[in-house]
């Protein structure tokens, strides 16, 4: 006779000891992924700022308070303002003559070379924001006008940034885009019909280029977050606002040292920098870790420049969107930062512990905005900043994304 196999009977798992097993997966899975080399240091974007629920215009580096602000103080001629906004209104990039250069392909090699559209590019979009800002403050329809036209070519035209400086390129160009667009879109009271096909140039043609970030020096990312910041604010992508913010925070702790960091600077995973001697050579060949000193501090300050102010005009802009980021490690290494580096450009000679005892310097006119910040609204006593800026004001453009900080953000409360 045939056995009959007993029936299988399948019990199922009460739901909370499914829910404890998926807890000890979940808590292993983190458990190792912290375990990873590196990936304790890269927890800077975990609380990241998120988009906000509605974006503030305009809104990118500079308020309509702000641009009050500035507008009341040169009507009055107070000072520094008035010499400020006369520095600007003499430049190349106010000027109501001037001609755009717009190119299908603009082509960006390493330091320029070649460089096909590069400066054009970079140029023609700080003096779209110049001519903006020279609208505002001025009521003059034809600055509103001017800064129209040269965005109106630009996004007529370009389709793609090539060659191995491309990223940076999208970045320092794209800095300056959304800045000009947000007071044009948002203050002038007359027309700009192209604004739609504006907003498709950045969404399109920057916006991919910049959005993954890089792995160069550290200036590189941070240029190319601004720029993915300042887009994402004026076309309204929340998605790409908190994808940027993410790399933006992870990078700045990168980027500056703070003793509390530990032995080593933190570090961004991707680039795998998971030995000292990586680190060590990552950061210029600089082994003694001080807190303020950058990633490129001992490349040069100008680089270091850039860095700096990339943090600071992202902070700005974060802090307009309603949340400061000030208050956050990003200011305390944006203070750190900016005293450290202010400390040599004004001439203190390095220790043999720093670079060898040789800095270069030319840290260039990107302290306004983070000592307006930190200083007068926080009230962080900031000796070397505060005299390195007042000392250089005014501040005009470096002619890659930096452009009259003096102006905008001169003792601003707003």
């Amino acid at each position: 006779m045939a056995h009959t196999p007993t029936p299988v009977r399948h019990h199922r798992r009460p739901r909370t000891a499914v829910l404890a097993t998926l807890a000890t997966v979940v808590t292993a899975l983190v458990a190792a992924l912290l375990a990873w080399p590196g990936a304790e240091r890269a927890d800077a974007a975990q609380d990241a700022a998120a988009a906000p629920g509605t974006f503030a215009h305009p809104g990118v580096t500079v308020s309509r308070g702000q641009l009050d602000f500035t507008r009341e103080k040169v009507n009055a001629g107070a000072q520094p303002w008035k010499g400020a906004y006369d520095q600007m209104m003499g430049s190349k990039y106010a000027s109501l003559s001037r001609t755009p250069k717009p190119r299908a392909v603009v082509e960006c090699g390493s330091y320029s070379d070649p460089n096909y559209g590069c400066t054009d590019e970079r140029e023609d979009a700080i003096a779209a924001y110049t001519t903006a800002l020279a609208w505002y403050i001025t009521r003059d329809e034809r600055y509103a006008k001017k800064s129209i036209e040269l965005m109106d070519a630009w996004s007529a035209t370009i389709k793609d940034h090539t060659n191995s400086n491309a990223p940076l390129q999208t970045g320092w160009a794209g800095s300056s885009w959304p800045r000009a667009a947000e007071i044009i879109k948002h203050t002038y009271t007359g027309s700009w019909a192209n604004s739609g096909r504006f907003a498709t140039m950045l969404r399109t043609v920057y916006l991919p280029e910049i959005i993954n970030g890089s792995n160069s020096n550290g200036n590189w990312e941070l240029s190319m977050m601004e720029a993915a910041i300042g887009i994402s604010v004026f076309i309204e992508d929340k998605g790409s606002y908190d994808k940027a913010m993410a790399k933006f925070r992870t990078r700045t702790a990168a980027y500056v040292y703070l003793a509390s960091d530990g032995d080593l600077p933190k570090t961004v995973p991707s680039q795998n920098l998971d030995t000292r001697a990586k680190i060590v050579k990552y950061w210029q060949g600089q082994g003694t870790f001080t807190t303020g000193l950058t990633q490129e501090t001992c490349r040069d300050f100008t680089h270091t420049g850039y860095g700096l102010s990339a943090i600071s005009h992202v902070a700005e802009t974060s802090r307009i969107q309603g949340d400061d980021l000030y208050k956050t490690d990003v200011g305390e290494r944006l203070r750190q930062g900016l005293g450290f580096q202010a400390k040599y450009e004004l001439g203190e000679a390095p220790p043999g512990s720093l670079c060898g005892g040789s800095v270069h310097r030319g840290l260039g006119p990107v302290t306004e905005v983070g000592y307006n910040a930190l200083h007068n609204r926080l009230g962080n006593a900031m000796t070397n900043t505060q005299k390195l800026t007042e000392q250089n004001r005014p501040a005009g453009s470096n002619n890659l994304f930096v452009a009259w900080e003096t102006l905008t953000h001169a003792d601003n409360p707003s």
